[in-house]
């Protein structure tokens, strides 16, 4: 399957798998609190699949379009109502019940997070060691004194095993701290230092996503041949014909000895047409390539390295935690990612945070196939980060949003009464404006990162 096909696949499942588990949280707790449900569909527009079951005759719906998915319950302001089933119309239901049935959607939301991440402690994972590589001069990193062959044990007091928990916990002390983190490090002597690193929140939420040489350092690199191992789909060097096997010599007439001086000079042209010479059976090539990432400010040839077989096994540790601890585990995974989610939307209110962050079906389609395509554990944790960023999503106070209707059920319980209907249609119809802008915003940045 083409990559384009592996990305739709992934996006498709994953969207349909986190729709379900956000709408089941509102059947499963409606019909719990006796109202009845008219249909559970799993997108929108016309229904593809329907089965009728259950003993009041619930539609269950998979739909056309596949970008969400509704709870249809009975409510009078929707339609007539027999006089027998009044009591269970969602609209007749107190304040507390209305206010369970549309927060269950986005509590198992996190609910789902927290079981996928409890899942991966559970089974374990192997990682590789959050070793340092380069250091670069006069730095945040430079200056904190971090060295070459450092490896990261503890990060703000938490213990660090893997370079995703190292990556995670920085970026959430950057952004929502004082932007000072206390960080253990174990050098290549087997003596541990604590040091204090600097971060700029301001450089941490820009459009630079290379978080760890914003600090001013790279993660561990073997000495690897610039060798061409695997060709990315549709990326530059597929489409300047570059095949794997292909020894890249040179860039520009710079010389690239190996494989980390070929990321280095790539880093410099993003956006920009350069002339590689390469080795191919014994002879020479030149291929003109212009390379993708104009947008992140970062060029992307579009191939990953020829690895020899077992290069990594020292590197590699497997992380892995009993059924009890990795509650704990799962826990502070989910609370760090919410709590960064949100931060991070509030700083691109605020003008803190680049509005190119903001990611659009386009681009969560590539991280789907990607995660896919490294296995099941990272397809798991892109579910488990975007199924947070959906709950979080959907209790925005946008009318229409669960948070919305959140919204007018606090000004009942203020007012003693709801909103009027004509409050209500206007306050529905600035939430479709707002949701179109953000959208569109969403879908100019995809858009900007595919032509970058």
């Amino acid at each position: 399957m083409s990559g384009f096909g592996v990305s739709l696949l992934a996006f498709l499942v994953a969207i349909a798998i986190l729709v379900a588990f956000h709408e089941f949280g509102h059947y499963w707790v409606a019909r719990r609190l006796g109202v009845k449900v008219l249909r559970y569909s799993i997108g929108f527009g016309k229904p593809l699949y329907t089965r009728i079951a259950g003993p009041d005759r619930t539609e269950y719906c998979i739909s056309a379009i596949p970008l969400g998915g509704y709870v249809k319950m009975l409510d009078e302001r929707e339609g007539p109502v027999p006089e027998g089933e009044r009591h269970r119309a969602f609209n007749r239901q107190s304040l507390r019940v209305r206010t369970a049935i549309v927060i269950a959607g986005p509590a198992f939301n996190f609910l789902f997070a927290l079981a996928v991440y409890w899942l991966i402690a559970v089974v374990g994972t192997t990682e590789i060691r959050p070793m340092v590589g380069e250091v670069i001069p006069d730095t945040a990193a430079d200056r904190a004194g971090l060295e070459s062959g450092d490896e990261f044990v503890a990060v703000a007091g938490r213990d660090t095993y893997s370079w995703q928990q190292v990556l995670m916990a920085l970026l959430d002390r950057g952004v929502r701290g004082s932007g000072e983190v206390d960080v253990t490090v174990v050098g290549e002597d087997g003596r541990e230092r604590q040091l204090s690193l600097q971060l700029d929140r301001r450089a941490l939420l820009g459009e630079d996503p290379d978080m760890l040489r914003l600090i001013g350092f790279e993660p561990w690199q073997p000495r690897l041949e610039s060798r061409v191992g695997q060709l990315i789909d549709g990326g530059a060097a597929e489409e300047a014909g570059l095949r794997g096997g292909d020894l890249i010599l040179a860039v520009d007439g710079a010389s690239v000895a190996e494989w980390t001086a070929l990321v280095a000079v790539l880093r410099e042209h993003a956006g920009e047409t350069v002339m590689l010479s390469a080795e191919r059976d014994g002879a020479r090539i030149e291929r003109e390539v212009r390379l993708h990432g104009a947008d992140s400010q970062r060029g992307v040839l579009g191939i990953r390295p020829d690895v020899p077989e077992g290069l990594y096994e020292d590197m590699q540790q497997t992380v892995r935690y009993g059924p009890i601890a990795s509650v704990g585990e799962a826990g502070r995974d989910t609370w760090q990612a919410s709590v960064l989610t949100v931060q991070v939307l509030w700083r691109m209110v605020t003008g803190e945070a680049s509005l190119r962050n903001l990611s659009g079906p386009i681009n969560i389609a590539q991280y789907a196939g990607d995660t896919a395509s490294s296995g099941v554990v990272p397809f798991l944790k892109f579910l488990a980060i975007v199924s947070i960023s959906l709950g979080i999503i959907n209790l925005l106070p946008i009318p229409i949003l669960d948070g919305g209707h959140l919204m007018y059920f606090l000004v009942e319980a203020v007012r003693g009464r709801p909103p009027s209907e004509r409050a209500l249609l206007i306050g529905q119809q600035v939430g479709i404006v707002l949701l179109l802008m953000i959208m569109s915003l969403a879908f100019y940045n995809d858009l900007a990162r595919l032509t970058g």
